[in-house]
C-alpha cells in the first residue's frame, strides 16, 4: 500500500483531524474515512445492546459480527445496516469510545475494514493509528497537535452549538481521560509515525491548515 495518494491523519481527540481531513479530501477530489466513526460505531451498538463496555469477550464477538459502511450523506455510518445516531449519542458514545478502541481484537477487525477501503487509493483517512498501523506506507502522514485546553474549548463549544448541556470543566478531564487511554494501550497506541508531519493547529482556522498541508503536498 505504497502510494502517493494515501494521506493519513492522526492525532489526540479535537485537533480538527476529521474537519480538515474531508475538506482536504473534497480539494482533491479524494475519497473520506474517519476511522472514529467506525469505533464510535461499535460503542454505539454495544451501548443499544446493553452490553458492558469492559465486557472484553461480549465486545469482541459483537465486533466480529458486524459490517459498518459509510453512506452517501457526509458523516452518515451504518453498522449492520442501520444508521448510527452519532448527534444524538454523542456524548454517551465518547465516554466510551477509547475503552472499546484499546481492545485488540476490535482494533485488529475494524484495521482491516479500513485497510480494504483504502488499497484503492485516492483517499483521506483520519484516526489516531492510520500512519503506523492502518497505512504505514502512506507517502504523505500527518499528525495533528494542540493543547489540551484549547481541544478541550473547541470541543466545548461544538458541544453547546448541537444543544448540549456541558461545562467546560466536564469537557477537559473527559478529554484528558481519552488522552490517557488512547496514548497508554498496549496495541497500537496514539503516537506520530517516524516521518510523519507535525501539524500544529492551535490558532489556525481550517482553511490556514487545509493550505499549509495542500503546500505540503506540492512540494513532495
Amino acid at each position: 500500500m505504497s502510494r502517493l495518494d494515501i494521506i493519513a491523519i492522526d492525532g489526540p481527540v479535537a485537533t480538527g483531524k476529521s474537519v480538515v481531513g474531508r475538506l482536504l479530501a473534497k480539494r482533491l477530489g479524494y475519497r473520506f474515512l474517519d476511522s472514529g466513526a467506525m469505533y464510535r460505531a461499535i460503542t454505539w451498538l454495544a451501548i443499544d445492546q446493553g452490553i458492558d463496555v469492559e465486557d472484553h469477550a461480549s465486545v469482541n464477538m459483537l465486533s466480529s459480527g458486524s459490517t459498518i459502511g459509510l453512506g452517501q450523506k457526509e458523516g452518515e455510518v451504518f453498522i449492520n445496516g442501520h444508521l448510527v445516531p452519532l448527534e444524538g449519542k454523542r456524548i454517551e458514545i465518547d465516554k466510551k469510545v477509547s475503552l472499546i478502541a484499546r481492545l485488540p481484537k476490535v482494533r485488529e477487525i475494524l484495521v482491516e475494514q479500513q485497510q480494504h477501503l483504502a488499497k484503492e487509493g485516492n483517499i483521506v483517512i483520519v484516526g489516531r493509528d492510520i500512519g503506523t498501523v492502518v497505512a504505514p506506507n502512506a507517502a504523505v502522514k500527518l499528525y495533528f497537535q494542540a493543547s489540551t485546553l484549547e481541544r478541550s474549548k473547541r470541543r466545548y463549544q461544538e458541544l453547546l452549538s448541537r444543544g448540549h448541556d456541558v461545562e467546560l470543566d466536564q469537557v477537559l478531564d473527559e478529554i484528558a481521560t481519552r488522552d490517557k487511554l488512547d496514548s497508554e494501550r498496549v496495541y497500537s497506541p496514539l503516537q506520530p509515525a517516524d516521518d510523519a508531519h507535525i501539524i500544529d493547529t492551535e490558532g489556525l482556522d481550517i482553511e490556514e491548515v487545509v493550505e499549509n498541508i495542500l503546500k505540503l503536498i506540492e512540494v513532495r
